[in-house]
């Protein structure tokens, strides 16, 4: 059974799990919280600094945060590594403050405990007035993303080549927790596109029951792939099959986009619409694999 066969099965009993993040609605508030666990093997590629551990672990949660439209109130997270060096803890705490600080929330703390490698698992929680889920895409409405794609893809290229200290920036994205809170009103499904924008959009159109099209020239592409990698195609697979980009991908209708784009100074990007079931997940008439991010592999 992989990861998403087991999801499935985790959804039978809890239903709630199904989504980025899960809400709970209690007597003046509904809150919001998910919990993440990162292992160097398959998230931190050899020369991650600590402070990017920190940073993209807790900013990881952060990020299924502002896919339910939440905004962030503190995170928390375990440390598990085989040693604890004292500089190494400082700078792994250093980055998780510093992406907390990005969206507006507090690092409260965690757990120590030894482990083979290093382990990180973060949980995060916030307030949600407009929860934005996963189902709820309607035929006709726009599909979009927010800023760029292939950040990460970038970032392990940068590893590749030795550009340490570019590739550890490149890891360090800002998780979109305003603007996921903003767009949350306009929406009728979002998630973040940790798994990928081609695993994300099969994701999204599964809970609801649609089909999507897409168009490769509407993809938005970040600048430094195309520095790394000359070909086309390899950057189109780049940039929809690698994942771990933390941005947002959302269903609205047309009548809300300008709405929805003058709420936020994050660039939106409508990319396809959304059709019936029967036509499945497409690319300029071509069928989109369902491929992506996978915690069995770095």
């Amino acid at each position: 059974m992989d990861e998403r066969d087991a999801l499935g099965q985790i959804a039978k009993t809890l239903p709630q799990a199904g989504d980025d993040a899960a809400v709970i609605s209690l007597d003046s508030v509904s809150l919001v919280i998910t919990t993440d666990m990162l292992h160097e093997t398959t998230d931190f590629p050899d020369g991650t600094t600590r402070y990017t551990a920190g940073w993209r672990a807790v900013g990881a949660s952060l990020s299924d945060i502002a896919a339910m439209g939440g905004q962030a109130t503190a995170a928390v997270a375990v440390y598990g590594a085989p040693a604890f060096d004292p500089d190494e803890i400082d700078s792994f705490i250093a980055g998780a403050i510093d992406v907390c600080d990005a969206a507006n929330a507090q690092y409260v703390g965690g757990d120590l405990d030894t482990t083979s490698e290093l382990t990180i698992a973060t949980t995060a929680l916030g307030t949600v007035t407009h929860p934005s889920y996963r189902h709820g895409a309607r035929i006709g409405d726009c599909i979009c993303v927010t800023g760029n794609l292939g950040r990460t893809a970038a970032g392990l290229k940068a590893f590749e080549t030795g550009d340490i200290a570019h590739a550890n920036e490149l890891f360090r994205f800002t998780p979109r927790v305003n603007t996921g809170a903003a767009l949350a009103k306009h929406t009728t499904a979002m998630m973040d596109s940790s798994d990928g924008l081609a695993r994300s959009v099969h994701q999204l159109a599964s809970a609801s029951e649609v089909g999507m099209s897409l168009h490769w020239d509407a993809i938005p592409t970040h600048p430094d792939v195309k520095e790394y990698v000359d070909d086309v195609s390899t950057r189109r697979e780049l940039t929809t099959t690698v994942g771990e980009d933390f941005e947002l991908v959302l269903t609205l209708p047309s009548s809300e986009l300008a709405n929805a784009r003058e709420t936020t100074s994050v660039p939106l990007h409508v990319i396809g619409e959304v059709t019936e079931s029967d036509n499945g997940i497409i690319i300029d008439d071509e069928s989109l694999p369902d491929e992506g991010y996978t915690h069995a592999t770095k």
